[in-house]
């Protein structure tokens, strides 16, 4: 097997690994599993269910354990998607917030505990450019948003 990016996230979760990389595998294009083992004999986990998938998430290598409960995930890692338009934005969110728990600024525990950042893409943009009065208007609209409403930045930046 060839491996093709040298750093890979890996996901631990109890034992609904599956359903996870299912669910996530549903929400980007260019996104598929890759490979599934399964416990045998020798456990720990009941022989025939999965051990580890390996994942492709929008042309980003993954891979995901059944490792039982021992660790949580927490906000200390998310991952960020950039997102051009309401639209993606609002899509995104929707399905993941679907049995999650929304927060601050784009972020977004999903059913499965697993954290993301929604968050529009000219945002970094916003925030570091040389206009130091509509960057902090920037940051102070998306402080008061949980789904990032881009309109809201757009007008906030531009001192609407």
């Amino acid at each position: 097997m060839a491996i093709k990016h040298k750093i890979i996230p890996h996901l631990w979760f109890d034992k609904n690994a599956e359903d996870a990389v299912n669910f996530y595998i549903s929400l980007f294009d260019d996104s598929k599993i890759t490979n599934v083992a399964r416990y045998g004999d020798a456990g720990p986990g009941p022989k025939g269910s999965v051990m580890s998938i390996s994942f492709v998430l929008n042309g980003q290598e993954f891979a995901a354990i059944n490792g039982g409960p021992v660790f949580q995930f927490n906000e200390a890692i998310s991952f960020l998607i950039w997102c051009d338009t309401q639209a993606e934005i609002d899509a995104l969110w929707g399905k993941l917030a679907d049995g999650g728990k929304p927060n601050q600024c784009g972020w977004v525990k999903d059913r499965f505990g697993l954290v993301w950042q929604v968050n529009y893409a000219r945002l970094p943009g916003m925030l570091t450019g040389t206009d130091e009065r509509a960057a902090n208007r920037a940051m102070q609209a998306m402080m008061t948003m949980k789904k990032i409403d881009i309109r809201g930045l757009d007008d906030a930046f531009a001192g609407k």
